[in-house]
Protein backbone atom coordinates (compact mmCIF):
# COMPACT_ATOMS: atom_id res chain seq x y z
CA UNK A 1 0.00 0.00 0.00
CA UNK A 2 2.56 2.65 0.89
CA UNK A 3 3.99 1.97 -2.80
CA UNK A 4 1.06 2.90 -4.41
CA UNK A 5 0.49 6.03 -2.14
CA UNK A 6 4.19 6.85 -2.77
CA UNK A 7 3.59 6.83 -6.67
CA UNK A 8 0.35 8.94 -5.72
CA UNK A 9 2.23 11.35 -4.20
CA UNK A 10 4.70 11.41 -7.04
CA UNK A 11 2.19 12.06 -9.70
CA UNK A 12 0.79 14.87 -7.63
CA UNK A 13 4.07 16.69 -7.64
CA UNK A 14 3.70 17.96 -11.03
CA UNK A 15 0.36 18.72 -13.03
CA UNK A 16 -0.12 19.12 -16.69
CA UNK A 17 -2.73 21.05 -17.94
CA UNK A 18 -3.79 21.01 -21.62
CA UNK A 19 -4.15 24.66 -23.22
CA UNK A 20 -5.87 25.17 -26.65
CA UNK A 21 -5.12 28.86 -28.03
CA UNK A 22 -7.05 30.21 -30.85
CA UNK A 23 -6.34 33.48 -32.68
CA UNK A 24 -8.71 34.58 -35.68
CA UNK A 25 -9.72 37.85 -37.42
CA UNK A 26 -12.86 37.42 -38.18
CA UNK A 27 -13.71 40.53 -40.37
CA UNK A 28 -16.69 41.48 -38.72
CA UNK A 29 -18.51 38.57 -39.60
CA UNK A 30 -20.88 36.71 -37.34
CA UNK A 31 -20.19 33.06 -36.08
CA UNK A 32 -19.55 30.18 -38.50
CA UNK A 33 -22.60 27.13 -37.69
CA UNK A 34 -19.54 25.06 -36.41
CA UNK A 35 -16.57 24.87 -34.44
CA UNK A 36 -15.48 21.69 -33.69
CA UNK A 37 -12.50 21.30 -35.91
CA UNK A 38 -11.49 24.84 -34.26
CA UNK A 39 -11.66 24.15 -31.02
CA UNK A 40 -10.40 20.14 -31.65
CA UNK A 41 -13.73 18.64 -30.33
CA UNK A 42 -13.73 16.07 -32.36
CA UNK A 43 -10.19 14.91 -31.67
CA UNK A 44 -9.39 11.66 -30.04
CA UNK A 45 -6.97 13.29 -27.77
CA UNK A 46 -7.54 13.54 -23.74
CA UNK A 47 -10.10 17.33 -23.32
CA UNK A 48 -8.37 20.27 -23.16
CA UNK A 49 -8.38 22.06 -19.44
CA UNK A 50 -8.39 25.33 -20.64
CA UNK A 51 -9.52 27.20 -24.10
CA UNK A 52 -8.19 30.94 -24.94
CA UNK A 53 -9.84 32.42 -27.67
CA UNK A 54 -8.47 35.52 -29.11
CA UNK A 55 -10.61 37.31 -31.70
CA UNK A 56 -9.86 40.40 -34.15
CA UNK A 57 -12.17 42.97 -35.85
CA UNK A 58 -15.06 41.42 -33.73
CA UNK A 59 -17.85 43.77 -34.96
CA UNK A 60 -17.57 47.18 -33.41
CA UNK A 61 -20.02 49.28 -34.87
CA UNK A 62 -21.01 51.99 -32.15
CA UNK A 63 -24.27 50.45 -31.30
CA UNK A 64 -23.08 47.02 -31.51
CA UNK A 65 -19.95 47.81 -29.01
CA UNK A 66 -22.05 49.70 -26.47
CA UNK A 67 -25.19 47.17 -26.80
CA UNK A 68 -22.24 44.22 -26.24
CA UNK A 69 -21.03 46.31 -22.92
CA UNK A 70 -24.20 45.86 -21.35
CA UNK A 71 -24.57 42.51 -22.18
CA UNK A 72 -22.43 39.32 -23.45
CA UNK A 73 -21.52 40.15 -27.76
CA UNK A 74 -23.07 37.30 -30.34
CA UNK A 75 -19.49 35.81 -29.90
CA UNK A 76 -18.99 35.28 -26.20
CA UNK A 77 -22.33 33.70 -26.47
CA UNK A 78 -21.55 31.66 -29.02
CA UNK A 79 -18.35 30.18 -27.67
CA UNK A 80 -20.36 29.95 -24.30
CA UNK A 81 -23.24 27.66 -25.89
CA UNK A 82 -20.52 25.49 -27.55
CA UNK A 83 -18.25 24.67 -24.68
CA UNK A 84 -20.74 25.02 -21.14
CA UNK A 85 -22.42 21.47 -22.25
CA UNK A 86 -18.87 20.57 -22.36
CA UNK A 87 -18.20 21.53 -18.69
CA UNK A 88 -16.39 24.05 -19.54
CA UNK A 89 -16.89 27.90 -17.88
CA UNK A 90 -16.23 31.41 -19.05
CA UNK A 91 -13.49 32.08 -16.34
CA UNK A 92 -13.17 36.14 -17.88
CA UNK A 93 -13.48 38.31 -20.93
CA UNK A 94 -11.50 41.75 -21.60
CA UNK A 95 -12.64 43.68 -24.82
CA UNK A 96 -11.85 46.45 -26.60
CA UNK A 97 -13.61 47.41 -29.63
CA UNK A 98 -13.00 45.15 -32.35
CA UNK A 99 -10.46 42.84 -30.34
CA UNK A 100 -12.05 40.28 -27.87
CA UNK A 101 -10.12 37.89 -25.37
CA UNK A 102 -12.00 34.77 -23.83
CA UNK A 103 -10.86 32.23 -21.23
CA UNK A 104 -12.40 29.05 -20.41
CA UNK A 105 -12.05 26.47 -17.70
CA UNK A 106 -12.75 23.04 -16.91
CA UNK A 107 -14.35 23.19 -13.52
CA UNK A 108 -12.48 21.07 -11.78
CA UNK A 109 -9.68 23.94 -12.10
CA UNK A 110 -12.09 26.71 -10.64
CA UNK A 111 -11.07 26.49 -7.41
CA UNK A 112 -7.12 26.96 -7.75
CA UNK A 113 -7.69 29.65 -10.28
CA UNK A 114 -7.10 33.56 -8.16
CA UNK A 115 -6.11 36.75 -8.78
CA UNK A 116 -7.92 36.96 -12.29
CA UNK A 117 -7.69 40.70 -13.69
CA UNK A 118 -8.18 42.28 -17.17
CA UNK A 119 -6.35 44.93 -19.17
CA UNK A 120 -6.43 46.70 -22.31
CA UNK A 121 -3.74 49.07 -24.21
CA UNK A 122 -4.80 51.57 -27.09
CA UNK A 123 -2.19 51.96 -29.58
CA UNK A 124 -4.66 53.43 -32.57
CA UNK A 125 -4.28 57.03 -33.33
CA UNK A 126 -1.51 57.55 -30.79
CA UNK A 127 -2.95 55.42 -28.21
CA UNK A 128 -6.88 57.39 -28.24
CA UNK A 129 -8.01 54.26 -30.67
CA UNK A 130 -9.09 50.75 -29.98
CA UNK A 131 -8.93 49.20 -33.30
CA UNK A 132 -5.81 48.48 -32.81
CA UNK A 133 -3.73 47.46 -29.16
CA UNK A 134 -4.02 44.71 -26.82
CA UNK A 135 -6.08 43.05 -24.45
CA UNK A 136 -4.61 41.07 -21.37
CA UNK A 137 -5.89 38.61 -19.36
CA UNK A 138 -3.63 37.38 -15.97
CA UNK A 139 -4.50 34.61 -13.63
CA UNK A 140 -2.69 32.63 -10.90
CA UNK A 141 -2.85 29.16 -12.22
CA UNK A 142 -2.38 26.76 -9.36
CA UNK A 143 -0.24 29.19 -7.91
CA UNK A 144 1.67 30.29 -10.78
CA UNK A 145 1.34 32.96 -12.71
CA UNK A 146 0.32 32.57 -16.34
CA UNK A 147 -0.88 36.14 -18.42
CA UNK A 148 -2.39 35.93 -22.46
CA UNK A 149 -2.14 38.73 -24.22
CA UNK A 150 -4.08 38.94 -27.75
CA UNK A 151 -2.83 42.07 -29.92
CA UNK A 152 -4.06 43.64 -33.53
CA UNK A 153 -1.11 44.95 -34.54
CA UNK A 154 -0.53 48.05 -37.53
CA UNK A 155 -0.69 46.54 -40.85
CA UNK A 156 1.01 47.29 -44.15
CA UNK A 157 4.63 45.68 -45.32
CA UNK A 158 5.99 49.22 -44.12
CA UNK A 159 4.93 49.53 -40.26
CA UNK A 160 7.28 46.67 -39.01
CA UNK A 161 8.80 49.55 -36.67
CA UNK A 162 5.19 50.66 -35.85
CA UNK A 163 4.11 46.96 -34.61
CA UNK A 164 7.57 46.38 -32.58
CA UNK A 165 7.11 49.72 -30.85
CA UNK A 166 3.11 48.86 -30.33
CA UNK A 167 3.89 45.54 -28.97
CA UNK A 168 6.67 47.12 -26.27
CA UNK A 169 4.20 49.45 -25.54
CA UNK A 170 1.69 46.80 -25.01
CA UNK A 171 4.25 45.06 -22.49
CA UNK A 172 4.94 47.99 -20.39
CA UNK A 173 1.19 48.27 -19.44
CA UNK A 174 0.57 47.65 -15.64
CA UNK A 175 -2.34 46.01 -14.29
CA UNK A 176 -4.10 48.74 -11.78
CA UNK A 177 -4.01 46.37 -8.30
CA UNK A 178 -1.17 46.08 -6.66
CA UNK A 179 0.93 43.41 -5.76
CA UNK A 180 0.47 41.75 -9.68
CA UNK A 181 3.63 41.35 -11.51
CA UNK A 182 4.24 43.21 -14.82
CA UNK A 183 3.30 41.33 -18.14
CA UNK A 184 7.30 39.89 -18.44
CA UNK A 185 7.19 39.01 -14.72
CA UNK A 186 4.68 36.48 -15.18
CA UNK A 187 5.98 32.75 -15.38
CA UNK A 188 4.50 32.25 -18.41
CA UNK A 189 3.23 34.75 -21.17
CA UNK A 190 1.52 34.13 -24.17
CA UNK A 191 1.33 36.40 -26.85
CA UNK A 192 -1.04 36.05 -29.73
CA UNK A 193 -2.90 37.70 -32.50
CA UNK A 194 -3.39 39.29 -35.57
CA UNK A 195 0.66 40.58 -35.42
CA UNK A 196 0.43 41.85 -39.33
CA UNK A 197 4.11 40.92 -39.81
CA UNK A 198 4.27 40.30 -43.97
CA UNK A 199 6.85 38.81 -45.94
CA UNK A 200 9.34 41.31 -46.94
CA UNK A 201 11.38 41.15 -50.18
CA UNK A 202 10.01 38.30 -52.20
CA UNK A 203 7.46 39.13 -55.30
CA UNK A 204 3.98 37.64 -54.88
CA UNK A 205 4.90 35.22 -58.07
CA UNK A 206 7.49 33.66 -55.49
CA UNK A 207 6.05 33.54 -52.67
CA UNK A 208 2.65 32.01 -54.10
CA UNK A 209 4.69 29.19 -56.00
CA UNK A 210 6.59 28.59 -52.66
CA UNK A 211 3.24 28.30 -50.75
CA UNK A 212 2.03 26.07 -53.72
CA UNK A 213 4.69 23.20 -53.34
CA UNK A 214 4.58 23.50 -50.03
CA UNK A 215 7.93 24.66 -49.48
CA UNK A 216 7.10 27.39 -46.93
CA UNK A 217 10.74 27.35 -45.15
CA UNK A 218 11.74 29.13 -48.37
CA UNK A 219 9.73 31.95 -47.21
CA UNK A 220 10.57 31.59 -43.64
CA UNK A 221 14.09 34.15 -43.37
CA UNK A 222 11.84 36.98 -44.74
CA UNK A 223 9.04 36.66 -42.73
CA UNK A 224 9.18 39.95 -40.82
CA UNK A 225 8.59 38.96 -37.17
CA UNK A 226 11.43 35.91 -37.72
CA UNK A 227 13.76 39.12 -39.17
CA UNK A 228 13.14 40.84 -36.23
CA UNK A 229 13.71 38.03 -33.53
CA UNK A 230 17.20 38.14 -34.83
CA UNK A 231 17.72 41.93 -34.05
CA UNK A 232 15.54 42.81 -31.03
CA UNK A 233 16.47 41.73 -27.33
CA UNK A 234 13.15 41.39 -26.40
CA UNK A 235 11.60 39.35 -29.02
CA UNK A 236 14.24 36.23 -28.56
CA UNK A 237 12.82 35.68 -25.53
CA UNK A 238 9.51 34.62 -26.99
CA UNK A 239 9.21 30.98 -28.68
CA UNK A 240 7.04 29.75 -31.44
CA UNK A 241 6.36 26.71 -33.32
CA UNK A 242 7.09 26.27 -37.14
CA UNK A 243 5.54 27.75 -39.89
CA UNK A 244 4.60 24.50 -41.81
CA UNK A 245 0.88 25.69 -42.17
CA UNK A 246 0.21 28.03 -45.37
CA UNK A 247 0.02 31.57 -44.63
CA UNK A 248 -3.09 33.01 -43.02
CA UNK A 249 -3.70 36.17 -44.88
CA UNK A 250 -5.13 37.49 -47.59
CA UNK A 251 -8.09 35.49 -48.91
CA UNK A 252 -11.44 35.14 -50.79
CA UNK A 253 -14.04 35.01 -48.36
CA UNK A 254 -15.60 31.57 -48.15
CA UNK A 255 -12.78 29.86 -50.03
CA UNK A 256 -8.82 29.03 -49.93
CA UNK A 257 -7.80 30.95 -53.13
CA UNK A 258 -5.65 33.89 -51.90
CA UNK A 259 -6.50 37.26 -53.31
CA UNK A 260 -7.94 37.69 -56.67
CA UNK A 261 -9.11 41.91 -56.09
CA UNK A 262 -7.35 44.18 -57.75
CA UNK A 263 -4.62 44.63 -55.02
CA UNK A 264 -3.57 41.45 -55.19
CA UNK A 265 -2.07 41.02 -51.23
CA UNK A 266 0.84 39.64 -51.08
CA UNK A 267 0.50 35.95 -48.50
CA UNK A 268 1.35 36.62 -45.26
CA UNK A 269 1.63 34.89 -41.92
CA UNK A 270 -0.15 37.59 -39.88
CA UNK A 271 -1.47 35.46 -37.19
CA UNK A 272 0.67 34.06 -34.84
CA UNK A 273 1.21 32.60 -30.98
CA UNK A 274 4.24 33.13 -29.57
CA UNK A 275 4.89 32.40 -25.30
CA UNK A 276 7.75 32.81 -22.92
CA UNK A 277 8.54 31.13 -20.05
CA UNK A 278 10.25 33.20 -17.76
CA UNK A 279 12.77 30.66 -15.82
CA UNK A 280 14.13 30.51 -19.54
CA UNK A 281 14.77 33.73 -19.57
CA UNK A 282 16.38 33.44 -15.88
CA UNK A 283 18.37 30.50 -16.96
CA UNK A 284 20.00 32.20 -19.69
CA UNK A 285 21.16 35.16 -17.73
CA UNK A 286 22.80 32.87 -15.48
CA UNK A 287 26.47 31.22 -16.66
CA UNK A 288 25.32 27.58 -14.83
CA UNK A 289 22.25 26.04 -16.08
CA UNK A 290 19.63 25.44 -13.66
CA UNK A 291 18.78 21.78 -12.19
CA UNK A 292 15.42 19.97 -12.63
CA UNK A 293 14.57 20.90 -9.44
CA UNK A 294 14.51 24.61 -9.89
CA UNK A 295 12.05 24.18 -13.44
CA UNK A 296 8.78 24.83 -11.70
CA UNK A 297 6.61 25.15 -15.31
CA UNK A 298 7.44 24.16 -18.75
CA UNK A 299 5.51 24.49 -21.73
CA UNK A 300 5.11 22.05 -24.55
CA UNK A 301 3.73 22.80 -28.25
CA UNK A 302 1.60 19.85 -29.06
CA UNK A 303 0.38 21.38 -32.57
CA UNK A 304 0.84 24.58 -34.34
CA UNK A 305 -2.35 24.72 -37.15
CA UNK A 306 -4.24 26.74 -39.33
CA UNK A 307 -7.88 25.92 -40.32
CA UNK A 308 -8.32 26.70 -43.76
CA UNK A 309 -12.11 25.40 -43.72
CA UNK A 310 -13.15 28.15 -42.43
CA UNK A 311 -13.97 31.04 -44.63
CA UNK A 312 -16.24 34.36 -43.15
CA UNK A 313 -13.51 36.46 -43.21
CA UNK A 314 -9.87 36.94 -45.53
CA UNK A 315 -8.13 34.76 -42.62
CA UNK A 316 -7.58 31.75 -41.65
CA UNK A 317 -7.80 31.00 -38.02
CA UNK A 318 -4.63 30.27 -36.02
CA UNK A 319 -4.80 27.50 -33.36
CA UNK A 320 -2.02 25.96 -30.86
CA UNK A 321 -2.49 22.86 -28.15
CA UNK A 322 -0.05 23.29 -25.58
CA UNK A 323 0.86 21.26 -22.12
CA UNK A 324 1.53 23.33 -19.24
CA UNK A 325 3.23 21.09 -16.70
CA UNK A 326 4.01 22.74 -13.89
CA UNK A 327 4.32 22.07 -9.97
CA UNK A 328 1.48 23.20 -8.20
CA UNK A 329 1.68 26.01 -5.22
CA UNK A 330 -1.96 25.29 -4.35
CA UNK A 331 -3.50 21.71 -3.36
CA UNK A 332 -6.65 22.23 -1.58
CA UNK A 333 -9.47 24.84 -2.00
CA UNK A 334 -9.63 27.55 0.07
CA UNK A 335 -13.42 26.29 0.63
CA UNK A 336 -14.98 22.72 0.22
CA UNK A 337 -18.81 22.58 0.05
CA UNK A 338 -21.63 19.94 -0.66
CA UNK A 339 -25.46 19.71 -0.35
CA UNK A 340 -26.88 17.82 2.66
CA UNK A 341 -29.21 15.12 2.39
CA UNK A 342 -32.18 14.88 -0.61
CA UNK A 343 -32.58 17.78 -2.64
CA UNK A 344 -35.98 18.51 -3.84
CA UNK A 345 -38.03 21.75 -4.06
CA UNK A 346 -40.42 20.06 -1.66
CA UNK A 347 -38.48 20.83 1.43
CA UNK A 348 -36.00 23.54 2.45
CA UNK A 349 -32.30 22.56 2.09
CA UNK A 350 -29.19 22.74 3.65
CA UNK A 351 -25.18 23.17 2.26
CA UNK A 352 -22.17 22.18 4.20
CA UNK A 353 -19.25 24.63 3.86
CA UNK A 354 -15.97 24.75 5.59
CA UNK A 355 -12.60 26.96 4.72
CA UNK A 356 -8.95 26.63 5.06
CA UNK A 357 -7.50 28.70 8.32
CA UNK A 358 -6.99 32.35 7.86
CA UNK A 359 -9.35 32.31 4.47
CA UNK A 360 -10.71 35.93 4.00
CA UNK A 361 -14.02 35.61 4.47
CA UNK A 362 -17.07 38.50 3.81
CA UNK A 363 -20.30 39.39 4.66
CA UNK A 364 -20.68 39.63 0.69
CA UNK A 365 -19.97 35.97 0.41
CA UNK A 366 -22.69 33.97 -1.66
CA UNK A 367 -22.80 30.23 -2.33
CA UNK A 368 -24.55 29.66 -6.04
CA UNK A 369 -26.83 26.85 -6.91
CA UNK A 370 -26.27 26.23 -10.71
CA UNK A 371 -27.14 23.83 -13.39
CA UNK A 372 -24.15 21.57 -14.56
CA UNK A 373 -23.86 23.67 -17.70
CA UNK A 374 -23.33 26.72 -16.42
CA UNK A 375 -21.36 29.39 -18.64
CA UNK A 376 -20.18 31.74 -16.14
CA UNK A 377 -20.11 33.13 -12.53
CA UNK A 378 -23.50 34.91 -12.62
CA UNK A 379 -25.64 32.30 -14.42
CA UNK A 380 -26.58 30.69 -11.14
CA UNK A 381 -30.20 29.68 -10.44
CA UNK A 382 -30.52 30.72 -6.91
CA UNK A 383 -27.99 31.33 -4.31
CA UNK A 384 -27.51 32.08 -0.44
CA UNK A 385 -25.84 34.52 1.25
CA UNK A 386 -23.40 32.56 3.55
CA UNK A 387 -23.49 35.47 6.97
CA UNK A 388 -27.36 36.13 6.37
CA UNK A 389 -28.63 32.67 5.78
CA UNK A 390 -26.41 30.58 7.93
CA UNK A 391 -28.05 28.26 10.60
CA UNK A 392 -25.21 26.56 12.52
CA UNK A 393 -21.33 27.11 12.85
CA UNK A 394 -18.53 25.17 14.34
CA UNK A 395 -14.91 24.75 14.24
CA UNK A 396 -15.17 22.16 11.82
CA UNK A 397 -18.03 23.39 9.35
CA UNK A 398 -21.55 25.93 8.74
CA UNK A 399 -24.17 25.65 7.31
CA UNK A 400 -26.25 27.72 5.11
CA UNK A 401 -29.98 27.01 3.71
CA UNK A 402 -31.80 27.62 0.99
CA UNK A 403 -35.85 27.99 0.60
CA UNK A 404 -37.65 25.57 -0.83
CA UNK A 405 -39.46 28.26 -2.83
CA UNK A 406 -36.04 29.14 -4.70
CA UNK A 407 -35.23 24.90 -5.47
CA UNK A 408 -36.30 23.88 -9.33
CA UNK A 409 -39.29 22.12 -9.53
CA UNK A 410 -38.23 20.10 -12.38
CA UNK A 411 -35.14 18.81 -10.87
CA UNK A 412 -31.92 17.75 -12.51
CA UNK A 413 -28.32 17.81 -12.27
CA UNK A 414 -26.52 20.86 -10.21
CA UNK A 415 -23.34 22.07 -8.41
CA UNK A 416 -23.20 24.25 -5.58
CA UNK A 417 -20.08 27.10 -6.32
CA UNK A 418 -18.42 29.49 -3.39
CA UNK A 419 -17.61 32.91 -4.81
CA UNK A 420 -15.28 35.10 -2.76
CA UNK A 421 -15.93 38.65 -2.31
CA UNK A 422 -12.80 39.35 -1.77
CA UNK A 423 -11.33 38.01 -4.26
CA UNK A 424 -13.69 38.23 -6.68
CA UNK A 425 -13.64 34.64 -7.89
CA UNK A 426 -15.07 30.85 -7.12
CA UNK A 427 -12.84 29.77 -4.70
CA UNK A 428 -14.86 26.04 -3.73
CA UNK A 429 -17.05 24.02 -6.03
CA UNK A 430 -19.02 20.74 -5.24
CA UNK A 431 -19.51 17.31 -6.83
CA UNK A 432 -22.56 17.45 -9.17
CA UNK A 433 -25.52 16.01 -7.75
CA UNK A 434 -29.18 15.49 -8.49
CA UNK A 435 -31.97 17.52 -7.17
CA UNK A 436 -35.23 15.10 -6.92
CA UNK A 437 -38.42 16.67 -8.88
CA UNK A 438 -41.39 18.31 -6.96
CA UNK A 439 -43.60 15.15 -7.07
CA UNK A 440 -46.80 17.52 -6.35
CA UNK A 441 -46.31 19.10 -9.94
CA UNK A 442 -45.75 16.16 -11.67
CA UNK A 443 -48.02 16.43 -14.96
CA UNK A 444 -47.57 20.01 -14.59
CA UNK A 445 -46.41 22.14 -18.17
CA UNK A 446 -42.47 21.79 -18.21
CA UNK A 447 -42.13 25.16 -20.12
CA UNK A 448 -43.85 26.93 -16.36
CA UNK A 449 -41.92 24.32 -14.47
CA UNK A 450 -38.78 25.29 -15.50
CA UNK A 451 -39.65 29.06 -14.38
CA UNK A 452 -41.37 27.87 -11.21
CA UNK A 453 -38.55 28.83 -8.79
CA UNK A 454 -38.57 32.47 -6.72
CA UNK A 455 -35.04 34.64 -7.06
CA UNK A 456 -34.00 36.93 -4.59
CA UNK A 457 -34.89 40.77 -5.26
CA UNK A 458 -32.92 41.87 -7.67
CA UNK A 459 -31.19 44.53 -5.46
CA UNK A 460 -29.84 41.92 -3.26
CA UNK A 461 -28.45 39.75 -6.47
CA UNK A 462 -24.42 39.30 -5.79
CA UNK A 463 -22.94 41.26 -9.28
CA UNK A 464 -19.28 40.06 -10.55
CA UNK A 465 -17.67 41.09 -13.55
CA UNK A 466 -16.74 38.20 -15.95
Amino acid sequence: MESVQHSSTQRDAVRELRLHLVTWNVGTASPPPDVSSLLQLDSLSPAMDMYVIGLQEVNSRITNFLSDLAFDDPWSIFFMSVLSPLGYIKLSSVRMQGLLLLVFVKHAHLPFVRDVHTHYTRTGLYGYWGNKGGVTIRMSLYGRTVCFINCHLPAHMENTEQRLDDFEKILEMQFEEENIPSTLDHDVLFWFGDLNFRIADYGIHFVRESINSKRYNLLWEKDQLNMAKKKEAFLQEFIEGPLQFKPTYKFDLHSDVYDTSEKKRKPAWTDRILWRVKSLCQRALKEDDFSEEEQTISVTLNNYISHMSYGISDHKPVTGTFGLELKPLLSDPLVTLSPEGEWSAEHDVLISYSAVPGFPSSAWDWIGLFKVTFRHANDYVTYAWVEDDEISSNEDSKQVYMSAAEIPDVGGEFLLCYYSNNLQSIVGISQPFQIQPNRTLIGKDPAQEENAWVQKPDNLEPHNEF
